[in-house]
């Protein structure tokens, strides 16, 4: 299942794409709040990989991998199970020398579209480290609102929403 936008296609991640998910996960800038600066390795990768086909599977939704057109990944986006929630949040990631280019927002922005338009969802969720202001800027920009704040993992953490019929 192939999104598209402007400049990206959004490919669901295969299990032949540990190496190019690991590479994105341990990458500094994206693990520090992802992953809480920890470095995972490639069993968990291959757990995360596996669960991923099975939510497309069964659910149509997991993480898709961003590539711009002429075909270089610039992050990752998709719907994933956080914190014991019974719905999937909205989980968004860019390397580093891609960001202020828009992209982000733009895979976002597809994954928002497809959860409450195909999916039928009657809001999503993004949540967030109070650290991580960029992530906070962008799930503004996208529209969604805070919600909540609570902690999480021992960490201040912001939910966002955005309502089907806002």
């Amino acid at each position: 299942m192939i999104l598209r936008t402007k400049r990206l296609d959004l490919i669901p991640f295969q299990k032949t794409d540990e190496t190019e998910f690991l590479k994105l996960n341990i990458d500094p800038f994206v693990r520090k709040y992802l992953w809480d600066d920890e470095i995972i390795d490639i069993d968990l990768v291959r757990e995360l990989l596996k669960t991923n086909d099975d939510l497309f599977k069964n659910c149509s939704y997991g993480l898709w991998k961003a590539v711009l057109k002429e075909g270089q990944t610039v992050g990752y986006s998709g719907l994933w199970h956080f914190f014991e929630e019974k719905q999937p949040q909205l989980i968004y990631i860019l390397k580093k020398n891609f960001t202020g280019f828009g992209y982000a927002r733009e895979f976002s922005q597809a994954i928002i579209d497809y959860a409450l338009s195909d999916l039928g969802f009657n809001f999503l969720a993004a949540a967030t480290d109070e650290e991580n202001i960029d992530s906070q800027r962008l799930a503004e920009r996208l529209g969604m609102k805070l919600h909540e704040k609570r902690i999480e993992d021992e960490k201040e953490t912001l939910f966002y929403r955005i309502e089907k019929n806002q």
